[in-house]
């Protein structure tokens, strides 16, 4: 069986041809004006919405189609069960005496209560980032590409590439690469690569000879 296009919902299929209903390319899911996503990232949740177009809602609950700033995520990630992106229409105006949003319980208002905050920054995912159950990514978050985000990890600020961060507040434990490799990973840049050219050199990709992969790349 090929390997799945980027449009279709359930990209998991089993020897006996069934699909996994858990499973699906966000790209082939999600519809909102303040969600981008990659082709071929994918999520999983062991609950997963009835309706697929509900995934969007699932990941990123307070980011409005009014809001103010977006979700931008990269190709090739991988979101487990559980994660949530708290986006900054999540947020409540700090810049008073008190923070209850009195405008969300006028129905009048309700949908105008994103543009009332202060302007916070996109929360952008890069490549090939793996985010670990239950992990919530703060609004704003600018996370770079092979980032291993770690289970129940609470993620803000920026990460850099290739980083692996864990805990509540998140922090970066190590980096997965010496500098210098991790300059020659974003070179090669292979998410960018035909689909037919990864799959041809997945073993390399997947592998961890550098210097074989900076070959294929040219």
């Amino acid at each position: 069986m090929p390997f799945p296009s980027p449009d279709t919902v359930h990209p998991v299929t089993f020897p006996d041809g069934t699909r996994l209903p858990n499973n699906v390319f966000l790209k082939a899911v999600v519809d909102h004006p303040r969600i981008e996503v990659g082709e071929y990232t994918y999520a999983n949740d062991f609950d997963p919405p009835e309706d697929p177009s509900a995934w969007a809602a699932r990941l990123a609950p307070y980011l409005f189609p009014t809001s103010q700033d977006r979700l931008i995520i990269g190709k090739f990630g991988q979101i487990a069960h559980g994660v949530r992106f708290i986006t900054h229409s999540a947020n409540h105006d700090m810049r008073g005496i008190s923070t209850f949003p009195f405008a969300i319980h006028d129905p009048e208002r309700f949908l105008d209560y994103p543009n009332t905050l202060p302007r916070g920054r996109d929360t952008v995912i890069g490549h090939d980032v793996w985010i670990g159950a239950e992990a919530r990514i703060l609004p704003g978050a600018q996370i770079g590409s092979g980032v291993i985000v770690g289970t129940c990890a609470v993620v803000g600020g920026t990460i850099p590439d290739y980083s692996v961060v864990v805990g509540n507040p998140g922090r970066v434990i190590r980096s997965r690469f010496d500098p210098e490799t991790v300059q020659r990973l974003l070179q090669i840049a292979w998410w960018t690569w035909p689909i037919e050219k990864i799959l041809a050199h997945e073993a390399q990709i997947v592998g961890a000879d550098i210097a074989a992969l900076e070959a294929i790349a040219g």
